[in-house]
């Protein structure tokens, strides 16, 4: 798909769509012909009383120049803000097109109120034209497709337009890379693919191998790999700005490549899933090519904590222990409560390396999906800066937090007679015990925030402007928060 912006009266515009988005208290968009005018403005009635809902197609017969137009009204989703109404809209307008074999889509944004909108609706764009059509006979029905933007500053959208683009394919990497089968995204060939990226993007790239890894203490992805065929491998990232900066955020991500659950093995249904239990990982390493691009002010470095889940004769058994690199020691009941395992190995590492602030994403518990479905991802940690900075910055790219408990009192579920911890503490409040298991291996005194992404990093239906499937949650966050740290940092 092509995004430009162009400054057309409609007139003289040559499309085969129009689109034309209504909003009770925003002025999108303006129209030059009379005629036109007239018609919107009694559809536009027509919704303020509640006479018309969803969309309308319709032909202005007498501007031979547009093939076809549609009006949609924000107010067909409630509960909604501004832009992502909008982003709806855009992503109904171009399955129209794509359907309908209409190449060229004009979306008239030439009010300030529209303007500001330029950015959303690129990325709406671009997001939900996203497909798996890599391993389908069917073409890609969005890659001819034209969008044009009418605006009145056509330069300000062509800035506005190449950020959003670069953001936008940044999460649609991530949701490549969540959702490429286990046979092709395994550990080592995303330690490859993070390399080739660092090379691309000037970014320094280390990886540590099983050897490295059980040399260095790393026993967490030693123990969770030990039944994989494809061994373990943590992925460091690192981006250093051209002035100095007093911030250090470290970015761990959960790279399971595949989780069949070890020897506490995963019911069959819904298991082929469990490829996009590398969610948290890829969600670090794209959003560390969008910080190449867009160069912020603080240094940050991604550690994707990878390996296999798998049942093989080497595999862990529940009732082993592990001794980690900390001293603290780990009694393991559930193989398939491994994902703490290795994020664990990747918070100490983070503190070897002297961040100031840490994040960490992690698909990591059921009890999340139960307490928060999948449009929300809970928020935990134990600095309230950080976590409202980061709830603010998913408001504003349409990534929604809430923030779950991480209270002292629950902290004895996770005891056991046989070590300092169990790495699982049974159904009840299951995420804030495992936030609170993670919370073992922070670094003493330094700002930590939790993301569970276990209900929000895939979608088995089609949800607001996204194909079903993996979403490429985080990665905006993210990037909002690192490119104005200081605003939301305070």
């Amino acid at each position: 798909m092509i995004i430009d912006s162009v400054n057309t009266s409609v007139s003289e515009l040559q499309t085969d769509l129009l689109v034309l988005i209504l909003d009770d208290n925003s002025d999108l968009f303006a129209i030059d012909d009379e005629k036109l005018q007239e018609y919107v403005n009694g559809i536009k009635q027509e919704y303020a009383d509640k006479k018309r809902k969803g969309e309308l197609q319709f032909t202005p017969r007498h501007l031979e120049n547009i093939g076809a137009a549609v009006i949609y009204h924000t107010n067909a989703h409630q509960g909604m803000n501004l832009w992502e109404s909008v982003k709806i809209c855009v992503s109904q307008a171009l399955n129209l097109a794509a359907s309908t074999l209409r190449k060229n889509v004009t979306l008239l944004l030439n009010t300030p109120a529209g303007a500001e909108l330029v950015p959303h609706v690129t990325e709406a764009a671009i997001l939900s034209s996203w497909d798996c059509y890599k391993y389908k006979k069917e073409a890609d029905k969005f890659s001819d497709l034209m969008l044009s933007l009418d605006v009145t500053d056509v330069d300000a959208a062509i800035v506005a337009i190449s950020r959003a683009s670069l953001i936008a394919n940044t999460v649609n990497e991530c949701r490549m890379l969540t959702t490429e089968p286990a046979d092709v995204i395994n550990p080592e060939s995303l330690a490859q693919y993070a390399q080739q990226m660092a090379t691309e993007c000037g970014l320094v790239c280390t990886v540590l191998n099983e050897e490295q890894l059980l040399e260095q203490g790393y026993l967490g992805h030693i123990k969770v790999g030990s039944g994989a065929f494809n061994p373990p491998r943590m992925i460091i990232l690192s981006y250093t700005p051209e002035e100095e900066s007093d911030v250090h955020l470290a970015l761990i991500g959960k790279g399971l490549c595949f989780d069949s659950g070890g020897i506490s093995l995963k019911p069959a249904a819904n298991m082929h899933e469990m490829k996009s239990d590398k969610a948290g990982a890829a969600a670090v390493i794209s959003t560390m090519r969008a910080l190449a691009k867009l160069q912020p002010s603080i240094k940050v470095t991604a550690i994707a904590v990878c390996a296999e889940n798998m049942p093989g004769e080497g595999a862990q058994r529940p009732g082993d222990i592990i001794r980690f690199k900390n001293g603290t020691t780990v009694h393991v009941e559930n193989t398939d409560a491994e994902g703490r395992l290795v994020l664990a190995d990747g918070l100490i590492r983070a503190g070897e390396l002297g961040v100031t602030h840490i994040i960490d994403i992690a698909t990591l518990t059921g009890g999340c999906v139960r307490a928060l479905g999948e449009s929300f991802t809970g928020i935990m940690g134990i600095n309230k800066r950080l976590v409202d900075a980061v709830t603010k910055a998913g408001g504003n790219t349409g990534e929604s937090y809430w923030k779950l408990p991480l209270p002292l009192e629950y902290r004895e579920m996770l005891n056991t007679p046989f070590a300092d911890l169990t790495n699982s503490a049974g159904p009840l409040a299951a995420a804030t015990t495992a936030g609170l298991f993670l919370k073992e291996f922070v670094p003493e005194r330094t700002p930590w925030v939790h993301l569970d992404i276990a209900g929000t990093a895939w979608h088995d239906k089609k949800w607001k402007y996204l194909v079903p499937g993996a979403s490429g949650i985080g990665v905006r966050t993210l990037v909002e928060l690192i490119c104005r740290w200081s605003e939301y940092m305070g």
